[in-house]
C-alpha cells in the first residue's frame, strides 16, 4: 500500500503491523490552521516508525511539525508510537478516558499481574490445562512478560463524546463507539466531501466499521473489576449509532476507504445477529463453556490451525456473544457448574 490523498487536507499512510494477517494500520494525516494531526500514530517498530516518518515526509510534512494525535482506541496498532511521536514533536495525545483507563492499569501493573488474571479467565471459561500450563509455568519462573499495548503513551487530553476537537479551521466531532474496547471513538469530519459524494461528511472509523471484516468484539479486561460488561451489546449499539450520521465515505483503520455506511452496518447487524443464534443452538444441544463453545464455533479456520494467543481471542469473543444471550434472556448461566457452563433458555 502506498500513502493516499484523500483531498480536502486528508492523507492515509499506512504503517505495518509485524506478523499480522492484518499488513498495516492506516494512519490519517489531517490538515487544520495549527498544524497537521494525526489520527492513530501505529504499532511501536523500528520499521513501523520508519514507514510512518517516510509517510509524513511524502505529505509534505516533518515529525517535529505535528501538533496533535487523536487515538481512536488503545490498541498497539494504533496507540503503540504515540510516545515518539510527541517526543519528537511536542504534539499532545488525546484518548476518550475509558481506555486511559486501561492505558493506565497497564502501566501501574506488574506484567504478573496481567498474566495472572489470564490464567484466573481461562481457567473459568474452561480452558484445558494444556492450554493454561504455558503462561502458569512463564509466571512461576519468574517470566512474565507486558501484554502489547497495555503500556503505551499516557494522553494528555481527553476525548470528550459529541464535541468537536479544537481544531481550527476544521469540523470534527467525537462519536463514542464502545464495543472493540470501551474507549473506542470514530470522528466525524463535518465538511463537505472533497469530491462531492452525497451524504454527512466523512466518518475516521478507526476498527469500528471496516469494509470486509467484523472487529474483534471480546472481553473489556480490568483484573480489579468483577463488573459482568456487555461488549458486544455496546458494539451493536454504536454500530446503529454510526449508521444513523449517514458519512459520504467512511475511512476505516484497516482495508480501505468505502462508501455505503448504513448497508455496511446492516450487514454487520446481520453478521452477528447469525452469530448470536449459531451460539445458542450450540447451547440448546447441551450446556457448554466458553472454550467449549469457541472449539465449536466457526471461525475462518479450523481449530486446530488456531495459534494460541488467537485461542484466547476466540474465547473472548464466544463469552462475549454468550454474555449477550444472557442479558437478551436466551441463556443463563448454570447453576453450580465450575468451570461456568452455559445452558440455552
Amino acid at each position: 500500500m502506498q500513502v493516499q490523498a484523500h483531498g480536502g487536507g486528508v492523507w492515509s499512510i499506512p504503517v505495518p503491523i509485524p506478523d499480522n494477517p492484518l499488513g498495516h494500520t492506516l494512519i490519517y494525516l489531517l490538515d487544520t490552521d495549527r498544524g497537521p494531526v494525526l489520527i492513530d500514530t501505529g504499532w511501536d517498530d523500528p520499521d513501523s516508525w520508519g514507514a510512518l516518518v517516510s509517510g509524513l515526509a511524502e505529505c509534505g510534512v516533518e515529525v517535529s511539525e505535528l501538533h496533535g494525535v487523536l487515538i481512536t482506541h488503545h490498541h498497539p496498532d494504533h496507540h503503540g508510537l504515540s510516545d515518539k511521536v510527541r517526543d519528537a514533536s511536542g504534539c499532545w495525545i488525546a484518548m476518550h478516558e475509558a481506555d486511559a483507563a486501561v492505558v493506565r492499569r497497564g502501566r501501574d501493573a506488574e506484567p504478573s499481574v496481567w498474566m495472572e488474571y489470564m490464567v484466573g479467565k481461562l481457567t473459568a471459561a474452561g480452558a484445558p490445562e494444556e492450554h493454561v500450563a504455558p503462561i502458569r509455568e512463564a509466571l512461576s519462573a519468574g517470566k512474565a512478560r507486558a501484554v502489547p499495548g497495555l503500556r503505551g503513551a499516557l494522553p494528555d487530553r481527553a476525548i470528550e463524546p459529541g464535541e468537536l476537537v479544537d481544531l481550527p479551521g476544521r469540523r470534527l466531532r467525537t462519536v463514542w463507539t464502545p464495543g472493540h474496547t470501551p474507549g473506542h471513538v470514530c470522528l466525524h469530519l463535518e465538511e463537505q466531501h472533497p469530491s462531492n459524494l452525497p451524504g454527512n461528511g466523512r466518518l475516521f472509523s478507526g476498527d469500528h466499521l471496516l469494509p470486509g471484516i467484523s472487529p474483534h468484539i471480546g472481553l473489556y479486561e480490568d483484573p480489579d473489576d468483577d463488573v459482568m460488561t456487555d461488549p458486544l451489546g455496546d458494539y451493536l449499539a454504536s454500530l446503529e449509532r454510526v449508521g444513523r450520521l449517514t458519512p459520504a465515505e467512511v475511512l476505516p483503520a484497516h482495508q480501505h476507504a468505502f462508501t455505503g455506511a448504513p448497508a455496511r452496518v446492516e450487514e454487520l447487524l446481520a453478521h452477528h445477529e447469525t452469530r448470536l443464534q449459531d451460539v445458542r443452538q450450540l447451547l440448546v444441544e447441551a450446556p457448554k463453556t466458553a472454550w467449549e463453545l469457541a472449539v465449536a464455533m466457526e471461525w475462518n479456520r479450523p481449530w486446530d490451525q488456531i495459534r494460541f494467543g488467537s485461542r484466547n481471542i476466540a474465547v473472548s469473543e464466544a463469552e462475549a456473544h454468550v454474555r449477550r444471550l444472557v442479558k437478551r434472556g436466551s441463556a443463563e448461566a448454570v447453576p453450580g457448574s465450575d468451570p461456568v457452563r452455559y445452558a440455552a433458555i
